[in-house]
């Protein structure tokens, strides 16, 4: 039979049959599809005639075609709906993409052709995006370490391939114990805790096949349970078990695995002749040096350490008047700033979830779409990967522009976290195509599904990623939608979460899921005046993970990551009632692959942009402005990486921003 795989998709709008595609399919696949670019490559590297861009790096651009169609389908399902076959062909897949592409920058004849387009690039009358994409190709070939020979060479192969060994392996244990760790509770067990929190026990349960509900290491269970059971007993247990994810020995523990990636990064960045990873890794972002990076969490880090410790103070003391002795505990402080929250701002999540339903906030989302950029959404009835997945087709005045799938619900088969990707990128070469972009979060089931705000706020945070995807009109796809710089990639994302916060958005769409009344002006005011509440905890969990992050890679790699870890928090004075938001043995941005090594400071850099980028909003009295939408469209969403960021940033804005929009953004400093 046919591999569904490897023929034309003749589907709605060139969607994947994933009705038709076994996980038997997957294997055969990829060798036809490694066997076809290698074919491609070979024939590049071989061309006898002069090297041009059309014949170099345009051939380059629209090889691999058979290769994506393939990879984009497996690692969608790999990571949002596994099993053990799947897994089992990950930790095969991994290594052998890694030497394939490993093979394909260590090309010496491939890369030869590159260099000669790049010497001759002058006399070759280039357009801006062509020129940007001939210094990506050969920057991203030298940084792979084409040029490097001999036993320098193998064992860069060596490297990449190890690396993608450890880092399948640290998201499937990371996954494992995330999936297998249950806490059963009775009814009684759950007494206090608000209904919607009791429904995703029991729907948890359900899934897992308990006799009633759970606590899993789900986020959006274990953290709604860790802020409103007045159990400190079950609290600690789940604290615990959470916290030590991917850190439990055996089989699944990722402490070793972690050090020995941290070593071969070392080793990578110093074959290319660098000092450390953290400069190798850097050099092509925005803060381009640890110094500047540094700088930057610094800046942060000290307002927020100090808010924080006020609040600890405050805390504890509350816990306290609950006849609770002892000192505030990591297991603690949700549930207490949950009870401050509802004193200070006379704010009751169970109260506001009912006006969050999914259904409500996914149209709030495109309305957001539609009101700034004119894109419409149509239901598409097509064949998904799972039964809970939702498809829409993007359209502007009637024409065609993108895919939406939507995947939003936990369940075991699913990493954790929420992210976005492109099933197939947009481009014009070697032909138009659209792009095909999939948002998958982990929000709790439930009939009708309730959200949080910050439920809400990730929705609206990942469908930002989605637009950046869609509003791409670049002619390559290697510099398509959010084919950007790590630290401006989180722009568009957390710029779109402003929106959420516009009240005329939350007026509209934030209506009760059983009666439809709009949520109450006094209740719409809470929610907004606490969107800024306990942003000390906020911010230290994350800059100390961000700080650690780049302390691993800014010099010689640790012989402990452990002890390393202990010793950055301590130098930092890290709150003892507060962790970092990811510890090492589960931190699958730094250690699951390359992506946010040396980066996880990029949501914060991103950040100065965004709180920057929406004060343009604000001063121009409209969140809606037409010109001001226009003009991000134009100069961020719709230019990918053909552009320097920075470049971009300022086409936008005029200038590049300071600090000081954030701290006011997150409250950590007085408003004017």
């Amino acid at each position: 039979m046919t591999n569904p795989l490897l023929t034309d998709w003749d589907t709605p709008f060139g969607i994947a049959p994933f009705d038709a595609i076994s996980d038997e399919d997957f294997a055969p696949a990829l060798e036809a599809a490694l066997a076809e670019h290698e074919a491609e490559i070979a024939a590049i590297a071989g061309d006898a005639g002069p090297a041009d861009f059309d014949n170099v790096i345009g051939a380059l651009e629209a090889a691999g075609e058979k290769l994506d169609k393939v990879l984009s389908v497996f690692f969608t399902v790999a990571g949002a709906d596994s099993n053990d076959a799947r897994q089992a062909l990950q930790r095969d897949f991994s290594p052998r993409l890694a030497r394939h592409f490993a093979a394909v920058t260590a090309n010496k004849a491939l890369y030869a052709r590159i260099e000669a387009v790049w010497e001759a690039r002058a006399e070759l009358d280039l357009s801006e995006e062509q020129a940007r994409v001939l210094m990506l190709t050969r920057r991203s070939f030298l940084r792979a370490g084409a040029a490097l020979e001999g036993q320098a060479d193998a064992r860069m192969t060596e490297i990449k391939a190890r690396l993608a060994e450890l880092g399948t392996a640290f998201t499937q244990n990371l996954l494992a114990d995330e999936r297998e760790w249950v806490m059963e509770l009775t009814e009684s067990d759950l007494e206090g805790v608000p209904g919607f929190v009791v429904e995703a026990a029991r729907a948890a349960g359900r899934e897992k096949g308990a006799d009633g509900p759970v606590v899993t290491l789900s986020r959006s269970l274990i953290v709604p349970f860790l802020q409103f059971s007045p159990r400190r007993d079950l609290r600690e247990r789940a604290f615990r078990a959470w916290a030590a994810r991917g850190a439990n020995g055996g089989e699944t523990d990722n402490r070793a695995i972690a050090g020995e990636i941290l070593a071969l990064r070392e080793e990578r960045a110093k074959l290319l002749g660098y000092g450390n990873f953290a400069e190798y890794k850097l050099e092509t972002e925005m803060a381009k040096t640890p110094e500047a990076v540094r700088e930057l969490l610094m800046a942060v880090w000290e307002p927020a350490k100090a808010r924080a410790e006020a609040d600890a103070a405050v805390l504890e003391s509350m816990m306290h008047e609950d006849g609770v002795n002892g000192r505030l505990e990591p297991w603690d402080w949700r549930y207490y700033a949950e009870k401050r929250r509802r004193v200070e701002h006379d704010f009751d999540e169970a109260e506001v979830k009912p006006y969050l339903s999914l259904d409500a906030m996914i149209a709030a989302a495109f309305a957001c779409a539609n009101r700034l950029f004119g894109l419409e959404f149509k239901p598409l009835e097509v064949p998904l990967y799972h039964p809970d997945c939702r498809a829409w087709e993007v359209t502007r005045e009637g024409r065609h522009v993108a895919v939406f799938i939507g995947d939003y619900f936990a369940r075991g088969s699913k990493r954790s976290g929420a992210w976005c990707s492109a099933m197939r990128g947009q481009a014009k070469w070697p032909r138009e195509q659209a792009p095909v972009v999939i948002n998958v979060c982990n929000f709790s089931k439930g009939d009708p599904a309730l959200l949080s705000y910050d439920d809400a706020r990730t929705l609206f945070h990942e469908f930002g990623h989605a637009l950046h995807q869609m509003l791409s009109a670049v002619t390559y796809e290697s510099v398509s939608g959010t084919s950007v710089a790590r630290d401006f990639v989180e722009l568009p994302s957390q710029l779109y979460e402003h929106w959420l916060e516009v009240p005329q958005v939350l007026r509209e769409f934030a209506r009760h899921v059983e009666t439809g009344e709009a949520m109450p002006a006094a209740l719409l005011d809470k929610v907004l005046a606490a969107a800024n509440f306990d942003q000390g905890f906020q911010t230290v969990e994350y800059v100390a993970s961000a700080m650690v992050d780049l302390e691993f890679h800014d010099g010689a790699a640790p012989g402990d990551v452990m002890a390393r870890q202990a010793e950055v928090l301590e130098r930092l004075g890290m709150p003892d009632a507060i962790v970092m938001r990811h510890a090492s043995p589960q931190f699958a941005h730094v250690f699951s692959g390359d992506g946010y090594s040396s980066g996880y400071y990029s949501y914060m850099w991103s950040e100065v942009m965004d709180a920057d980028a929406f004060a343009a909003f604000e001063e121009a009295g409209d969140a809606f402005d037409p010109d001001l939408a226009r003009a991000l469209e134009a100069h961020i969403l719709s230019k990918g990486g053909s552009v320097d960021a920075a470049e971009l940033y300022q086409r936008f804005r005029g200038r590049l921003p300071g600090v000081e929009a954030l701290l006011k953004g997150r409250g950590l400093v007085a408003a004017e």
